[in-house]
């Protein structure tokens, strides 16, 4: 069986971002390397991956050199806005496109490069996963969306199950203190006064 993962923000290549972001690398090299390592030690050739923006910098040539060494074959791609050297590259993807609404194992999920407040669905249980922040963004109370880049899980992607485990405890913290806003709860508007 196959694994569903999502990931943000690997901008790789790009040497200003571990100093902007305090990553642990000396170079962009060592954050090139650590970050396709444990992509690839994680996601399998017949998992699925949704990237989430930002992916390196440089042109065409050096993205489709980065892409060749991701070993999973099925990678959906979110624009980023470093991202103009995908647009050449197109066939190396699934699909790319700014914004998607998917299903995943029946959860309805808006994927985005960069954070909503709403989104379609948001009030019926609906996931936002999004990238671009680097983990700086605080949580939004009642919100089941979350920042998937790699600077807030050790430069790894997450895999669905994870995701899922994230939200339902915050969903289950939130209703505990303002009953109906967990995830599965019927949204108030469906009440008929």
């Amino acid at each position: 069986m196959h694994t569903v993962w999502f990931t943000a923000d690997f901008h790789l290549g790009h040497t200003n971002i571990i100093r902007y972001c305090d990553r642990p690398f000396t170079g962009a090299t060592d954050m090139d390397e650590a970050i396709l390592a444990r992509v690839n030690e994680s996601v399998k050739g017949d998992d699925e991956l949704y990237f989430l923006g930002d992916f390196c910098m440089g042109g065409p040539t050096a993205a489709l050199a980065y892409r060749h060494r991701l070993r999973c074959k099925r990678i959906y791609f979110i624009l980023g806005n470093h991202d103009r050297a995908i647009k050449k590259i197109t066939d190396q993807f699934v699909w790319v496109k700014d914004i998607a609404a998917v299903t995943v194992y029946s959860q309805p999920v808006v994927l985005c490069h960069y954070a909503m407040r709403v989104w379609p669905q948001s009030h019926r249980g609906a996931w936002q996963l999004f990238g671009h922040s680097h983990g700086k963004l605080p949580k939004l109370e009642g919100a089941c969306s979350m920042d998937v880049g790699v600077d807030t899980n050790e430069f790894r992607p997450y895999s669905f199950d994870e995701i899922r485990a994230r939200l339902t405890v915050r969903a289950e913290e939130t209703s505990e203190q303002t009953p109906g806003m967990a995830l599965g709860m019927k949204d108030l508007d469906d009440e008929r006064i």
